[in-house]
């Protein structure tokens, strides 16, 4: 097939790029390279089965594709509120234009939504079915409310037109080429005991999350567009650790003489975040394979590669 990734050459789209090339796939990589980076898809530049756009979604694209996995948007805190006009832009008009897209190409579209889409939840694990306590006009709205009318803009387009979507909410992944600076926790943790600064805790370290190998993540992603299942469906590890936990684990790997420091958590950090994936296992028959150790084993051997170490 000819396959459209945007957002292809960032953390997530680079890997399943990799998988769709791998395949055969002729594909079509699209991003403004805001968090993407050419050394993450820089192993296709070249091959007559891959093409490079750059191009920012929130303008319109006219391509010739079979599918189209919409993954663009920048997806952690310190990327997407340094300018949040731009990722609520992103979420709203870069949607609106690819399912535009998908409905004039009767192509099948993947739409990346996240699991902040339920915001600090007051149900756990989270299913598909709550609808998520968010707010409106916190400062990290434009992400989830930007992802939520994503959301309703993929069910509107499917229910008015036709088109064929397919909806995963993403939880915590990590793994190979995440940014040094990307302000996500493994990230976080991994570049600090590297370069022996004190590992960042914000607020007690009580707070939970769910790590999915990203490898994983991708697998779920390319099986679900390829099902006969609309989603939404949850995609992340079930698996869950405190912050602290988290910390206590990197130190031992990377550092054990690096500190911890504790820092007032910041506005609307949710306290637990864990996935409901029954959905997944039934539909899809996937679930996570790689433990928290291994992926992390693999995501600071990267690491090392690339930071600076004292």
């Amino acid at each position: 097939m000819r396959i459209l990734v945007t957002g292809g050459a960032g953390f997530i789209g680079s890997h399943l790029i990799d998988r769709l090339m791998t395949a055969g796939h002729e594909v079509l990589c699209l991003d403004n390279f805001y968090t993407g980076h050419k050394r993450n898809i820089q192993q296709w530049l070249g091959n007559p089965n891959f093409e490079l756009i750059r191009h920012d979604i929130t303008e319109p694209i006219r391509v010739e594709v079979d599918q189209i996995y919409h993954l663009a948007c920048p997806a952690s805190p310190v990327h997407y509120q340094y300018n949040p006009i731009k990722t609520i832009k992103t979420n709203v008009l870069g949607t609106i234009n690819a399912l535009g897209l998908a409905k004039r190409l009767k192509a099948r579209i993947l739409l990346a939504s996240t699991s902040e889409v339920y915001g600090d939840p007051d149900v756990h694990p989270q299913t598909e079915n709550y609808w998520g306590n968010v707010n409106t006009i916190g400062i990290r709205s434009c992400y989830d409310e930007g992802k939520r009318v994503a959301e309703t803009l993929a069910f509107d387009y499917h229910r008015q037109n036709g088109v064929d979507i397919r909806v995963v909410r993403i939880f915590n992944t990590y793994g190979s080429r995440m940014l040094e600076n990307d302000g996500r926790v493994v990230s976080n943790f991994v570049v600090q005991a590297l370069k022996g600064i004190p590992l960042t805790i914000y607020g007690d370290g009580s707070q939970t999350r769910s790590f999915c190998y990203v490898s994983d993540l991708v697998e779920g992603i390319i099986r679900l567009m390829n099902s006969d299942r609309l989603g939404p469906m949850n995609l992340g590890n079930p698996g869950e650790y405190t912050i602290l936990e988290l910390a206590q684990i990197i130190q031992e790997m990377v550092n054990p003489e690096a500190k911890l420091k504790y820092e007032p958590l910041p506005q609307d950090d949710p306290k637990q975040r864990q996935p409901d994936i029954t959905l997944a296992k039934s539909w899809l028959g996937w679930e996570p394979t790689i433990p928290l150790r291994e992926g992390l084993k693999l995501t600071i051997d990267d690491f090392r590669s690339r930071v600076k170490v004292n």
